[in-house]
């Protein structure tokens, strides 16, 4: 792998964001392979929207940012946009109803490659929420890497939405995460000793999958040295702008103080996969385990980790989103209120309900 990198080349720790969106009927919240004719409608965006994996999807991509405020409100213009061209929008990690299979891949010699190389296990489109953390040098990039692997169960955990799947509740908070468990690299690497470790593992890795760079790699977490950050790849794609915000700005705090704070007891991967199952089993409900395997609830854990990080919201302007983490567990996060807008209308109001929370912003 080329040691070339980008960290350093913008302000330490600035942010970025991308969020995986469904495209829906804006009535019934059906799903429809509509990226190519969204994408030829949509005209000059502030940012980015590119076409998926699935071409019922589109990726919706912040610019450089400085506060998770900031980040929100482009992606609030984004999606607007998106709207503007007559598709609807929804915002989950899987669409709730749509069968097995039933969106197509979208022409791309790079989505080809993937589904060749991945068969079924691409069947379903799967919706991510991936925040881009700046870092000032590759150094600081590892270490934070290293340090943020412990947090992504409560990450997980937090931003959980997606119980439906295929019409029917899976009893997961996170159907995403298990589905996702079927592609390879996609789970969390193991600590790295420095940056020639990453680069010289990644490109063992990258031979052995016959794939070209570590852009392939699907992990919960990765350095992203070509674009100079490390990158957050473990939540669900939200409905809600305020839950998303809550996230980045937990997120993004949780970066700043990994590249900075004491190093702790690394978890065994045997730990952190198995707070990765609870968190998507039971979300905001779920006990986590500790590096010492003990196990608490999630109301606890982020208690510590919102003390823990309290400083830096402050520097980093997010103090009043960080707050907005608490609300998150006040409805049980994304997946508590699909279940519960489901309880009381049935999957037709689900469908209905998310597409209007997530096309208005």
């Amino acid at each position: 792998m080329d040691h070339d990198h980008a960290f350093g080349s913008s302000t330490p720790f600035s942010l970025g964001v991308e969020e995986e969106l469904f495209l829906v009927d804006p009535a019934t919240g059906a799903q429809i392979d509509a990226s190519h004719a969204v994408l030829e409608r949509i005209g000059q965006v502030d940012g980015t929207v590119e076409r998926e994996l699935h071409a019922c999807q589109v990726e919706l991509i912040t610019g450089v940012c400085a506060t998770a405020g900031e980040a929100t409100a482009a992606l609030r213009g984004l999606r607007r946009a998106v709207t503007g061209t007559g598709a609807g929008l929804l915002g989950a990690g899987m669409h709730p109803a749509a069968d097995e299979g039933e969106a197509e891949i979208t022409d791309k010699e790079r989505y080809a490659h993937i589904r060749h190389l991945l068969g079924d296990a691409v069947a379903d489109p799967t919706g991510g929420l991936h925040v881009h953390v700046g870092m000032p040098d590759a150094d600081t990039a590892i270490r934070a890497f290293n340090a943020l692997r412990r947090h992504l169960p409560l990450l997980q955990a937090l931003g959980a939405n997606s119980p439906f799947r295929h019409g029917r509740d899976t009893g997961l908070a996170s159907a995403r995460e298990v589905t996702m468990r079927g592609w390879p690299r996609s789970g969390v690497p193991r600590a790295m000793r420095d940056f020639e470790d990453f680069c010289s593992s990644s490109a063992l890795l990258s031979e052995a999958a016959d794939v070209p760079d570590y852009t392939w790699f699907w992990w919960k977490l990765r350095p992203h040295p070509r674009l100079g950050t490390v990158e957050i790849r473990a939540l669900d794609a939200q409905t809600s702008l305020d839950d998303l915000s809550a996230l980045v700005a937990l997120t993004h705090c949780l970066a700043r103080h990994a590249a900075t704070a004491p190093s702790e007891p690394e978890p065994v991967p045997e730990i952190l996969d198995e707070g990765a199952f609870r968190a998507a089993r039971f979300g905001t409900e779920a006990e986590l385990p500790g590096a010492d395997g003990r196990r608490r609830p999630v109301r606890n854990v982020l208690a510590d980790v919102l003390n823990a990080v309290h400083d830096h919201a402050r520097e980093l302007g997010c103090e009043d989103e960080l707050d907005a983490t608490r609300r998150l567990l006040e409805h049980r996060g994304g997946a508590g209120r699909q279940r519960a807008t489901h309880a009381i209308g049935g999957l037709g109001a689900l469908l209905r309900d998310t597409t209007a929370r997530t096309s208005q912003g």
